[in-house]
């Protein structure tokens, strides 16, 4: 019984917190926080604030951004691309549609940026979005805030001496995840298909799978190479090494939890037996805890809802 308990506040506690406060799960101080400038490659950076890592082209042509974090931070990301470069901000391609990477859209939109993403995303921020493991409702956007140019499978822009290729993965984090390769510096963002030093959310409500991530991964590792540099969605600037860590995680957490499901194991039997373990002191100390990952991979893999 005593279990029983800790396991009911231990899954259910985050739900009602996310009942009103969707992504993160504290709310940030964002008068506090510090928008940092890492240079991937020439011409491109990475920004590290709070909420999804931003990606920015800037060269002779225009600035182009890679998600933009939250509202309230979208002054301090401006000034900081204003050190980058004197070009205003042209493009924003969201990866897919969370508050942590879109959040910043209804500011640029109003002045005048162009918002990209692929149509899954634009369909999802039309209309109120059930977030269903945590228990919270994210209304619709704002007009401004939409975007105004969707791509089915995949886009390039020719800009800054670069062929920026946009690409749209099979559902994964969620149901339209993008994929970005810098193809002459060798640089790729991920969006959430990739998040290192924690485990990564499955928005299984918005079709996201632990299946689809793996998929992705592989997908992924045979894009890159050693030389890649990979700006992840969270975490810092990574690589090929680091995307192979994220992908076995994945597969050792899967493989274990699978069977327990076949062979009709509950998820308190599940969880019993730990099957993150080895992974929670470099991944579960952040965003999600192992027995919420466990609970997602539970969720993911199990179709019944056992």
């Amino acid at each position: 019984m005593k279990r029983s308990v800790l396991l009911f506040l231990a899954l259910c506690l985050p739900i009602l917190w996310f009942s009103t406060h969707p992504l993160p799960a504290q709310q940030p101080n964002f008068e506090r926080v510090e928008i940092e400038t890492i240079q991937v490659s020439d011409g491109i950076y990475m920004l590290m604030g709070e909420g999804g890592n931003i990606g920015v082209s800037a060269g002779e042509d225009t600035v182009f951004l890679i998600d933009d974090q939250y509202a309230p931070l979208t002054e301090k990301i401006k000034r900081a691309v204003a050190a980058i470069s004197p070009k205003p901000i042209q493009f924003v391609l969201n990866t897919h549609w969370h508050r942590d990477h879109t959040g910043g859209n209804e500011n640029l939109g109003d002045a005048g940026v162009i918002i990209i993403a692929h149509e899954n995303v634009r369909a999802r921020m039309s209309v109120e979005q059930f977030l269903e493991f945590f228990g919270s409702r994210v209304p619709p956007s704002p007009k401004a805030a939409l975007p105004m140019a969707t791509f089915n499978d995949a886009v390039t822009f020719h800009i800054n001496g670069q062929e920026i290729h946009i690409f749209h993965m099979p559902p994964a984090h969620t149901d339209g995840d993008s994929v970005i390769h810098f193809r002459q510096s060798n640089v790729v963002h991920t969006g959430d298909l990739f998040t290192y030093g924690q485990f990564p959310f499955i928005d299984i409500a918005s079709g996201g799978s632990v299946e689809g991530l793996i998929t992705s991964a592989d997908r992924l590792l045979e894009l890159v190479n050693a030389n890649t540099k990979i700006i992840p969605g969270h975490g810092p600037l990574s690589d090929r090494s680091r995307l192979q860590e994220f992908r076995d995680m994945l597969v050792t957490i899967r493989d274990r939890i699978k069977p327990m499901i076949e062979a009709d194991k509950t998820l308190e039997e599940i969880l019993a037996t730990q099957p993150t373990r080895e992974f929670n002191q470099q991944w579960g100390q952040r965003f999600l805890n192992p027995d919420q990952f466990t609970r997602l991979v539970y969720t993911s893999l199990n179709s019944n809802g056992r």
